[in-house]
């Protein structure tokens, strides 16, 4: 036999052996498991992990920004911000604090230079109350300042007023705030919403602030990474953000604060995320402006520089805008062709702002979220905003129930250079309704769910319902069911599947074995030296 015969050999039985084993340890792993299904599902890919650095940095990671003229008080402007991507509502006992060496920004431009004017920042601190427990809270939460919450955390607001970049005054305009906890679930945190509401406060200089966890407000498909759609535009409509939530800070603000005057009413506006490196110095290692930007403009080997870079040097990106890769993808993919290069239209919109909408005066090409709030709230808003005749959306700006993904896919396919489209990913809207009032976000998913945490049962009753069980192992009670002496059914599939799992192995080793494949004295070889 040849070497190259002997080596193909090898493999055909070590995979054979693999392959029982893997099969084996399958079967007894689905036996265990039952028929429950974990919400929300695991996700496979997340425009809010956008460049390779951050995504193993969720609390460094901005998500989102909203700016929108206040709907209730249009006097007024709302950003929102988030971070900590994927916030599964019942991952404790830590759950999701806001980092305390971190500092998280809001960038305002008050004159379209690509330069900040104003510059917000929150810093957080933590507190707990008993370190020898390893509860979030230890009895139902009722106030901020329950001695039941364990771990509390507090936030500051400077107000940083800039020139040519460089600092020329700071104010405090928010000092020990109280942040909203992560929503533990329906026993700990009874009425979160009285939670949320002690969460909201004014500031010092006017404005309004929260800062807690908010139901993430971002809704899409994110199988747009799977190929875009897995080349069959009719696999859409799951919001794969559903059940998650965020860090969200907000801040609400008098309009004639931030913007330049009247007759200069629009303003640029972006987060970033600075936190300290080895030498001690504060280092930008997010930054997020417009939705999708970074996601799906900014190549692979950029992103990261994209992260740590500033407005004023957009022009380096500038190529990936008017030479976009995603609509020669979608032509590939679903043969719809492809507008016309260079794509000046997207330069408005993700770079410049449009003209006569939301471009500033001898402006400079950034990537920001640029907000004209002289334009007054819509009282029946249009989730395709501008698209749809609706100023005061996306892209002026951003309301938390725009959809931009779908403005997004239409405009770069050629919405504004005539070539009419509908595309879309059939998530129209959130999963959960948003507030008519500041702070807006829709209330965090709440740790514990299902039929019994939402009517506020106690957790481990036994009602007779037939539902899973604390008390009995998890498993379905049955009428009549003698529940001293029983044996837990979840147990006993296991051990039954274990116990078959490993009478299949035994009988798969020894006719492997006698087929010539072990490491016996009958086989051809030791399955460990390869000869």
């Amino acid at each position: 036999m040849t070497a190259v015969a002997k080596s193909r050999a090898k493999l055909r039985s070590t995979r054979g052996i693999v392959g029982l084993v893997c099969g084996v340890l399958a079967a007894g792993g689905l036996a265990a498991a039952g028929t429950g299904t974990l919400e929300p599902e695991a996700a496979r890919a997340s425009s809010h992990r956008e460049a390779p650095l951050i995504s193993g940095q969720p609390q460094y990671d901005n998500t989102d920004v909203y700016a929108f003229v206040s709907p209730d008080k249009p006097d007024t402007t709302t950003i929102v911000a988030n971070w900590t991507p994927f916030e599964e509502p019942a991952g404790g006992p830590n759950f999701y604090p806001f980092p305390e060496d971190a500092q998280y920004d809001v960038h305002i431009d008050s004159d379209g230079d690509a330069q900040g004017d104003l510059l917000y920042r929150w810093t957080f601190d933590t507190r707990t109350k008993n370190g020898n427990t390893f509860l979030y809270n230890t009895g139902p939460v009722t106030s901020l300042d329950d001695p039941d919450l364990n771990v509390t955390q507090t936030y500051d607001i400077d107000l940083l007023r800039l020139k040519d970049q460089k600092v020329v005054s700071t104010k405090k305009v928010a000092n020990d705030l109280p942040i909203a906890p992560s929503h533990v679930g329906k026993a700990s945190m009874p009425d979160y919403a009285k939670l949320r509401g002690q969460a909201v406060r004014k500031t010092a200089d006017g404005g309004t602030a929260f800062a807690g966890q908010a139901d993430d407000p971002f809704f899409l498909d994110l199988r747009v990474f799977d190929l875009l759609y897995g080349g069959d535009l009719s696999e859409v409509g799951r919001d794969t953000l559903a059940g998650y939530n965020v860090n969200s800070v907000a801040l609400q603000v008098p309009s004639a604060s931030i913007r330049q005057s009247e007759k200069q009413p629009t303003v640029g506006i972006w987060s970033t995320t600075q936190r300290k490196n080895a030498d001690g110095k504060w280092t930008q290692v997010s930054r997020l402006g417009g939705p999708l930007v970074n996601e799906v403009v900014v190549p692979m080997k950029d992103k990261d520089k994209f992260n740590a870079s500033a407005p004023w040097n957009d022009a380096d990106f500038l190529p990936y805008v008017t030479k976009p890769e995603l609509p020669r993808l979608i032509e590939s993919f679903y043969k719809i062709k492809a507008p016309k290069e260079p794509r000046n239209d997207l330069v408005s919109v993700f770079l410049t702002g449009v003209k006569d909408l939301n471009q500033p005066p001898k402006v400079r090409p950034a990537e920001v979220l640029r907000l004209n709030t002289s334009i007054k709230p819509s009282a029946s808003p249009k989730r395709l905003g501008v698209l749809d005749g609706d100023n005061a959306g996306y892209p002026n700006g951003r309301r938390l129930s725009d959809d931009v993904l779908d403005i997004s896919l239409q405009v770069v396919q050629g919405e504004l250079v005539g070539q009419k489209n509908d595309l879309g990913d059939a998530v129209n809207a959130n999963d959960r309704e948003f507030g008519r009032s500041f702070p807006y976000v829709a209330l965090p998913t709440a740790g514990s769910r299902g039929p019994l945490a939402e009517k506020g049962a106690r957790s481990g009753s036994d009602d007779g319902s037939g539902a899973p069980n604390a008390m009995t192992g998890g498993a379905p009670n049955t009428a009549g069911r003698d529940t001293d002496d029983s044996t837990d059914t979840v147990l006993l599939a296991s051990a039954a599947a274990g116990g078959a799992g490993l009478l299949l192995l035994t009988l798969g080793i020894v006719w492997w074995r006698t087929r010539g494949g072990g490491a016996g004295p009958r086989g051809r070889g030791s399955g460990i030296t390869g000869v």
